[in-house]
């Protein structure tokens, strides 16, 4: 969408996950563009209270936040429809919220599978079915977070790796569903919160060695390509986005 589109109106953003850690920094990068925002949280209420202040002394009105367990399916399905009766419309819908934690091969349970895949792909579809026709009015576009090893799976992560590329192949499907109205498209991080995780690197410098640009990345990196996939992009869907400072040649 452009600024012609957007008329005098708000644009809406709804963010999952959005109280904290690069949820927050997407929710702070939108709400500078002009967006009003739907932040929501599972279990991090204090945060996304204090959120949602900060936001609303710049532009009162302008934040919401809405609590729900992605993992009920019943809650999800809850929480698109409590957007559009607060705000009457969405423009965009980013998929952040995101379970992450090792699962060793040998020691995988059901309850793990169950989990890291609701959050991580069953959610994003049955809100973007939500969420569909309220895009298709607004022209509006989704933007998913994956991740660079959803295509190369990474030791003791493989339900997760395994429900990313779920997420990546519900990204390329939904552009095909939604167009031409919606855009879809997702980013891929690289190291942008530090992860003591040995099977991505030991130490601070190999995560340098094994990254083209030698730094690491933070959350406003991912917040600015949300930003000019939902905005900017208008001619771009279907297409997943590597913000990984060049990690991905040396994964």
């Amino acid at each position: 969408m452009n600024e012609a589109d957007r008329g005098t109106c708000h644009t809406v953003a709804l963010i999952t996950g959005g109280a904290r850690r690069v949820g927050a920094a997407m929710a702070r990068r939108l709400h500078r563009a002009g967006f009003d925002l739907a932040l929501h949280y599972r279990s991090s209420a204090e945060e996304a209270l204090a959120l949602q202040a900060e936001l609303e002394s710049q532009r009162p009105g302008s934040v919401q936040i809405f609590q729900a367990d992605l993992a009920d399916l019943t809650a999800t399905q809850a929480l698109v429809p409590a957007v559009i009766a607060h705000f009457g419309r969405l423009d965009a819908l980013v998929n952040n919220a995101s379970s992450f934690y090792p699962t060793p091969l040998g020691e995988i349970g059901l309850a793990q599978f169950d989990d890291l895949f609701a959050t991580n792909a069953r959610a994003p579809l049955f809100l973007a079915q939500a969420a569909a026709a309220h895009l298709r009015e607004s022209k509006g576009a989704i933007v998913n977070l994956v991740d660079i090893y959803a295509d190369r799976p990474i030791p003791r992560y493989l339900p997760y790796c395994m429900a990313k590329a779920a997420l990546v192949a519900l990204t390329y499907g939904l552009a095909r569903e939604l167009g031409p109205e919606v855009r879809v498209n997702a980013i891929a991080p690289g190291n942008i919160i530090w992860s003591d995780n040995p099977e991505k690197a030991d130490t601070p410098e190999m995560v340098l060695q094994r990254t083209a640009l030698q730094r690491q990345g933070a959350p406003e990196d991912l917040a600015g390509a949300a930003l000019f996939l939902i905005r900017d992009a208008g001619y771009v869907t279907g297409q997943v986005l590597r913000v990984d400072g060049g990690r991905w040649l040396n994964i």
